[in-house]
């Protein structure tokens, strides 16, 4: 349902709301912006009725507004809709049009390719020659690779790149946390697993944030937010930033949580599951830690002992709850902590 008049409208959202300003200064269509044919040159035809000005407008009212632009395209022959719109073969000519309208950010998604289907040769060729001619062009564009799974080429091309499959939300079968493979934990698991592969211009991407009325409790959400602040994540916004409810509001503007995110030491990771429970560290720069501690358990356990030794500290340490902005006092080798199921507690230790 996306269009000319909903894209103002966000991009109007995202400013007016404190979002750009907290660090959300991307504006990415993905699909419903394409015709469903290219035209005789081989070239991208917008939608002409979701958008009867073109997409270089959009991009230009993003820009005017301090925000970049970015756009979903495919590389094979079949977008995801199974309509003849990819870049196979016409590379070229899309990217030159990405960069006449002023694109700032492409998300590659594999999608379908019905000529001879995909093969791990054939992907990587084809994400490297996309990467090949963007350097080519000398565009500075945030280069998104979607493929669904980890590869070990990724950090060669990719500023970013999934991990696994998408999340579920709202409009696909309903945000969960723990349910199916596509819930928040066993997404965050699977990104996990590259941990060691991201930094130095390269992050893993688990997905967007499913904030907001998506089908998480708000304990969750806070959760799941604070998770993709540990792992080092984009944090890429898949709620309506024209309807925020307050709650979801102070999730996604929380400063403390963002710094979190964007320090790029490393990839945060997980170092402990006990009891239900699980700790994911990350060490931030000038030796400060946080933590994420998880009751994954739907379970009614909800004490847990955090001992320093296990979580690798020493000493002690002003601790600081980064999700209700709030200093807990100084602790020496341990901490008692309340958490109820699909909850968590995301501290810093000064």
């Amino acid at each position: 349902n996306i269009n000319e008049k909903v894209s103002i409208e966000c991009i109007d959202a995202i400013v007016n709301s404190g979002l750009r300003d907290a660090g959300y200064n991307y504006f990415v269509i993905d699909g419903g912006w394409r015709a469903k044919t290219l035209n005789d040159k081989g070239e991208l035809q917008v939608h002409p009725e979701k958008f009867p000005n073109g997409i270089k407008p959009i991009a230009d009212y993003a820009h005017k507004n301090g925000l970049k632009f970015g756009l979903h395209t495919v590389p094979g022959t079949h977008d995801c809709g199974r309509d003849r719109v990819g870049g196979w073969g016409v590379e070229e000519i899309h990217i030159q049009q990405f960069i006449d309208w002023g694109v700032d950010y492409i998300k590659l998604d594999k999608c379908l390719h019905r000529n001879g289907g995909w093969t791990e040769d054939n992907l990587k060729e084809t994400y490297f020659k996309w990467d090949s001619l963007l350097n080519l062009y000398e565009a500075e564009i945030v280069f998104s690779i979607c493929a669904y799974k980890y590869r070990e080429w990724y950090p060669e091309i990719g500023t970013i790149a999934r991990t696994g499959p998408d999340i579920s939300c709202l409009r696909y079968r309903g945000a969960n946390f723990d349910t199916t493979r596509q819930g928040v934990m066993p997404i965050a698991d699977l990104n996990n697993k590259s941990a060691t592969y991201a930094g130095n211009g390269y992050w893993n991407d688990p997905d967007i944030l499913v904030v907001g009325e998506q089908g998480l409790t708000i304990e969750e959400q806070k959760v799941h937010f604070a998770l993709w602040c540990i792992m080092t994540s984009p944090l890429m916004l898949g709620n309506d930033p024209r309807n925020m409810l307050e709650y979801e509001r102070e999730i996604l503007l929380n400063r403390e949580c963002i710094a979190v995110n964007q320090d790029i030491t490393e990839q945060g990771t997980k170092i402990l599951t006990d009891n239900g429970f699980e700790v994911w560290r990350k060490t931030l720069t000038g030796g400060e830690v946080a933590l994420l501690i998880i009751n994954r358990s739907s379970v009614q356990i909800s004490s847990y002992h955090l001992e320093w030794e296990k979580a690798g500290l020493s000493g002690k340490y002003l601790v600081r709850d980064l999700l209700e902005n709030t200093s807990i006092g100084r602790h020496n080798n341990s901490l008692i902590l309340e958490i109820e199921p699909h909850s968590g507690k995301f501290l810093l230790f000064k």
